[in-house]
């Protein structure tokens, strides 16, 4: 006989209190090592920066700049990996207290969704309208000069030419300033000809950060807009956008509205092009 424990006082102990399931990063790292991918690859694929990827993959999610930020890039995540995101979706809310989260300041979004610094392109929307200005006048002033030689003047807006019954002092001509030509407004640059894409992005339901590009990769805005602002952005080929908060904003492409039923704080990247509207 015996003297002690028995076998079964032998056995090991069992901690009751392991984990029955995966934490939300170390899911989302162990489905990103399953597929064969990269952190790198990772971020090229959904553009969510690096070191952010190594905190969500950690269950930090300070980085993100608040709930509905981090919520976004769970679900872009688990995409780009493969995975179901609503079962993590429903996770992170259990783990962080549930409901709605708490609405986060301007500046930390602004600063948690900014994308790789990039040097900022031309401002090629102001080109094209001072483009458009100098053919104008130059029209106009040719259309002028043209008048010395058939004895009529043909005036810029259209009106009907008036016969020169006399010559007019060369002085008079000089000193007569040529009829300002208006700067186009947004309206004008959204009714553009069908061989451009236009896109114009309004901020009707809140404030949302936004970013777009050209066709080229340029940096055409990257900003914060508040509710009531309003950017057109005009390319050749294609626009790419990235909204912070596509929930808050309404598009219109070629001018035509985009009826699209986006979520509030959901991330949105898209792609417009001049057969649209449709996401490219």
């Amino acid at each position: 006989m015996s003297i002690g424990n028995s076998p079964e006082d032998e056995r090991p102990f069992e901690d009751d209190r392991q984990e029955d399931r995966l934490s939300v990063g170390h899911a989302l790292k162990q489905a990103r090592i399953a597929a064969g991918l990269t952190v790198d690859d990772v971020s090229n694929a959904t553009r969510v920066r690096i070191a952010i990827v190594h905190a969500i993959e950690a269950d930090d999610f300070a980085p993100c700049g608040g709930d509905v930020y981090a919520r976004g890039h769970i679900r872009t995540l688990a995409k780009a990996v493969h995975l179901d995101p609503a079962p993590l979706l429903d996770q992170f809310a259990a783990d962080h207290g549930g409901g709605r989260p708490a609405p986060t300041p301007a500046a930390p979004l602004f600063e948690a969704e900014r994308i790789r610094p990039e040097r900022r392109g031309p401002n090629w929307t102001a080109a094209m309208v001072a483009a458009i200005v100098a053919v104008v006048g130059f029209v106009g002033f040719t259309a002028f000069k043209g008048g010395d030689d058939g004895g009529t003047t043909q005036v810029a807006d259209g009106t009907t030419p008036a016969t020169s019954k006399s010559p007019t002092p060369k002085s008079d001509k000089t000193t007569k300033d040529p009829k300002p030509t208006p700067t186009p407004t947004d309206s004008a640059i959204a009714a553009a000809p069908q061989d451009k894409v236009t896109v114009q992005v309004s901020a009707a339901d809140g404030k949302s950060w936004i970013l777009a590009k050209d066709h080229n990769g340029r940096t055409l805005f990257d900003g914060l807009l508040t509710q009531g602002d309003t950017k057109t952005f005009q390319d050749s080929d294609k626009i790419n956008l990235v909204l912070g908060d596509a929930g808050a904003i309404q598009l219109y492409v070629n001018g035509k509205k985009i009826d699209d039923d986006w979520q509030p704080g959901a991330v949105e990247r898209l792609t417009y092009t001049k057969g649209d509207p449709q996401v490219g």
